[in-house]
């Protein structure tokens, strides 16, 4: 049940809504990377804080679960989560670019640590910065600090790293907007592979945001996440408190 619970904190970095969906466009022919890369970046609005209120849904071969979580960020800065199951909290989060916290009530536990935990248990390096990304709907990773090719696949401007490892990545963008559609990481040494889709998007305030986020991690097990966006307002002063309560017992998650 704690992965559970760890795996829903971290899904939910990803998430916003609006009234109007964005129109999207197939590429219809190559661009050169640095096109696809601008295009991208060019998207990055500057705001202090967003909060966001979303559903998630979470299943793997065993079991699945339905919860409501309130999320804030302060930009480059601390990501807050708390969250609840049939309107009772269960769980609360605090993530800052040195530091993982987070304790559930159900069994009275906690953990505090670094990003290795989770980089570990999702299969690819995460940070502060990574997380961000993945819930604002930028690409996980700095695309201006590798080399990529670029070729049309679907309709969509596939990237793939040049430089060969054990590590493989695939950006996918629309053409209108260059707004990311999905990003594959397969480690095959170690038979791992994550999968983050987003089916639809929509502007905020002059932001794009994704409307919908679809994960699928594989492991020795399978686990799907789906991410739905209520609403989302920037720019309030917004409180970010955290304190593990007295009596919880710390935990490790491998």
């Amino acid at each position: 049940m704690n992965k559970i619970f760890l795996v829903l904190l971290i899904a939910l970095f990803c998430a916003c809504k609006s009234k109007k969906l964005v129109g999207e466009a197939s590429a219809n022919k190559e661009l050169a990377t640095v096109k696809v890369v601008q295009g991208h970046y060019e998207n990055l609005k500057d705001f202090s804080t967003v909060n966001i209120r979303v559903n998630a849904k979470y299943k793997d071969d065993r079991q699945s679960h339905s919860i409501n979580a309130d999320i804030r960020i302060k930009k480059d800065e601390m990501i807050w989560i708390n969250v609840k199951m049939l309107g009772f909290p269960i769980a609360k989060a605090l993530i800052t670019p040195n530091k993982v916290s987070y304790y559930e009530k159900i069994g009275n536990t906690y953990f505090e640590g670094d990003f290795s935990m989770l980089s570990n248990w999702l299969g690819t390096d995460l940070d502060f910065n990574k997380v961000q990304n993945l819930f604002l709907g930028n690409a996980i990773d700095d695309l201006t600090k590798q080399n990529y090719n670029t070729s049309i696949e679907e309709g969509l401007y596939k990237m793939v790293e040049k430089k060969k490892s054990t590590t493989e990545k695939e950006f996918y963008f629309e053409a209108a907007n260059f707004l990311l559609k999905k990003e594959n990481i397969n480690q095959n040494d170690k038979n791992r592979k994550l999968e983050i889709a987003y089916p639809t998007h929509l502007k905020h305030d002059d932001v794009f945001l994704p409307e919908q986020i679809n994960i699928k991690a594989v492991q020795d097990t399978q686990i799907h996440i789906d991410l739905y966006y209520k609403s989302v307002t920037f720019n309030e002063d917004l409180s970010f408190s955290f304190t593990i309560p007295n009596g919880y017992d710390s935990i490790s998650v491998e």
